[in-house]
């Protein structure tokens, strides 16, 4: 069985995983276009992955590096019957720890452009008047999996309330009330902020647009570590400038790049990230964890332990 991997495992990994019988790994600097037909398990996708895919192949397995897996070629896996796996779950505690980062941002004016402005740094009465504790405000969470679980988990142990959101409104760890995605949208709640963290689907496909915002109780601020198609860029920057948005932030974008002259470098009352997150340390060692016994199952039976991604769902 030969493996294909854009991970960087260490030696001793590689070790672990040639150990299982008849297990060849092989590094993506090591591949040789004549492999191609031969792979039969990938471990993190990339346009090598995808070539590989597009032409006469074997592949049976894939584990990506990410929560999401919009961006695979999902009807193709499924006529294939490729089995995927997801690295949900490494992610979520960065990620909630971006999210808090962002609303305590917004709440204590932490890197106002005021602060670096020595003509009205001391002007401390008119920020007070502004600045406000998070204690007992409200966020509405879109998703509840992995990485809503982990954000609504940090934010309630500061003493934030939370409300999760999922497709049917079914109850979920971490949360003490859920609603149905469609409720959320015809009856919005009393939000402070909202949070999404929902995979990229032909539902969530410019869920958060014009009727959205224009529906809320009260202007919220709006943070998105899920997905950037799952925005309506345009009507995000309206709702910003007609005050329907008391604030957004972004670390994921419709089109990433972002382009230079993307009018979002220009909205008000926006923080913006360049996608990062979901970053923690020692990834490998995470996305092992998940690999590992994913491969010894796959071995032995053919199925996966870990992570199976549903490719009709898309998550």
């Amino acid at each position: 069985m030969n493996i294909l991997t854009a991970t960087h495992f260490s030696t001793a990994q590689i070790s672990q995983l040639e150990s299982l019988p008849d297990v060849h790994v092989i590094r993506q600097n090591d591949f040789q276009p004549k492999l191609a037909p031969t792979i039969d398990v990938i471990m993190a996708w990339s346009p090598l992955a995808a070539k590989i895919l597009a032409g006469p192949n074997r592949v049976k397995f894939i584990q990506t590096s990410s929560a999401g897996i919009d961006y695979l070629p999902l009807a193709a896996l499924d006529q294939q019957k490729v089995l995927v796996a997801h690295a949900g779950g490494i992610h979520g505690d960065a990620i909630a720890q971006s999210v808090l980062g962002y609303i305590l941002d917004f709440a204590r004016y932490i890197t106002h452009p005021q602060n670096r402005d020595p003509q009205n740094f001391w002007q401390g009465r008119i920020q007070r008047r502004v600045l406000y504790s998070v204690v007992n405000k409200r966020v509405l969470i879109y998703g509840t999996g992995h990485v809503g679980q982990a954000v609504s988990q940090l934010l309630r142990q500061i003493g934030l309330q939370t409300i999760g959101v999922n497709h049917s409104g079914h109850p979920a760890p971490e949360f003490t009330e859920t609603i149905a995605l469609a409720t959320s949208k015809a009856q919005p709640p009393v939000a402070d902020f909202i949070v999404n963290t929902l995979p990229l689907t032909n539902a969530t496909q410019h869920f958060f647009a014009a009727d959205f915002f224009a529906r809320q109780p009260q202007p919220p601020i709006f943070i998105n570590v899920g997905r950037g198609p799952s925005v309506d860029t345009t009507a995000l920057i309206a709702a910003l400038k007609n005050g329907q948005l008391a604030g957004a932030a972004l670390d994921v974008f419709e089109q990433e790049l972002l382009p230079t002259d993307s009018p979002l470098w220009q909205a008000p009352n926006l923080l913006m990230t360049p996608h990062t997150t979901g970053t923690v340390d020692h990834v490998e060692d995470a996305l092992f964890a998940i690999f590992y016994p994913n491969l010894q199952s796959f071995c032995q039976t053919g199925k996966l332990s870990v992570n199976q991604a549903d490719l009709k769902l898309g998550y």
